[in-house]
């Protein structure tokens, strides 16, 4: 239906956008030959579809897809080009690809420093693009038997794909969570509909036993914070412990309690009708005197 609409256009920007819908539904279905035949066009001098802007922008998928359909060198002579344009151009997309693409097409031995590399970029403003990279570390992880290691990336795509409400690519982080030992409860809607994408991953974590410092310095944000966003989490899943965050969003047990921050001075506290374990942790725990001096 596009091309017939397009084509008479000569709108290749406007094929090209179609292919990259097209290959990215297929690389989140995990159909790697289709993604590779959707996008290759996009690459393709010779075909409507090629666009010498718009490939730009799916460099990283096209690696995907060669990688994944067994095909890595179907992506090479594409990367290397837009290797010397990026030498050229600050634009994000494209480095923030070509890192992915680098990465996914590296030997075992230069693989996991590239994936380090990409995930030390600033990604703040792609969350789609960091879980991909996520689900694609951790995969990469266990296929080398570094099981125990996989399962913390793997996690943490699972996590950002249900918040950002990206159902395949989910399921995805689950299938490889499931591969390496892990059992991963689907994600319930009805459960977390009225959880934000940071009330969901912050409650995600605390289920799995972080404390909130903890959860605070993988999320870049205060411990503070962390605890206030607990506080409006309980009264919507109906909870008012962190023990039963588990059992409403399925996560695995706690190991262990950790310290759960102090809130704002004026915010949220338990004489103000907080959970008390919103925050988690004895005072000693976070740090706080056993008893007040006078003033």
């Amino acid at each position: 239906m596009a091309e017939k609409v397009l084509l008479p256009m000569a709108n290749a920007s406007g094929l090209a956008l179609v292919q990259i819908a097209r290959g990215t539904a297929a690389l989140g279905a995990g159909r790697y030959a289709d993604a590779l035949a959707h996008l290759g066009r996009i690459f393709d001098p010779q075909d409507a579809a090629y666009h010498p802007h718009v490939r730009s922008w799916a460099v990283g998928d096209l690696a995907e897809a060669a990688a994944g359909a067994g095909t890595p060198g179907a992506a090479c002579a594409a990367v290397a080009e837009l290797e010397a344009d990026a030498a050229l151009t600050p634009s994000p997309l494209l480095h923030i690809g070509l890192r992915y693409a680098r990465a996914l097409l590296a030997d075992d031995a230069d693989a996991g420093g590239l994936f380090q590399a990409a995930l030390d970029a600033d990604l703040a403003r792609w969350p789609m693009e960091r879980a991909r990279l996520l689900l694609a570390h951790g995969a990469w992880l266990r296929r080398q038997r570094r099981i125990a290691e996989s399962r913390t990336p793997l996690r943490a795509a699972r996590e950002a794909f249900d918040a950002l409400g990206t159902g395949p690519w989910a399921e995805r982080a689950r299938r490889e969570l499931r591969a390496s030992g892990e059992a991963s409860a689907p994600r319930t809607p009805t459960t977390w509909a009225d959880l934000t994408p940071q009330e969901l991953q912050i409650a995600r974590m605390a289920a799995e036993g972080l404390s909130n410092r903890e959860i605070a310095q993988q999320l870049y944000l205060s411990h503070r914070t962390v605890g206030a966003h607990l506080y409006r989490v309980f009264p919507k899943l109906g909870i008012t412990s962190r023990t039963q965050l588990r059992d409403v969003l399925g996560g695995p047990a706690p190991e262990r309690g950790g310290p759960a921050a102090a809130p704002e001075r004026g915010g949220p506290g338990p004489e103000r009708g907080e959970p008390a374990d919103a925050r988690g942790g004895s005072a000693a725990e976070r740090g706080e005197p056993a008893a007040a001096t006078g003033s």
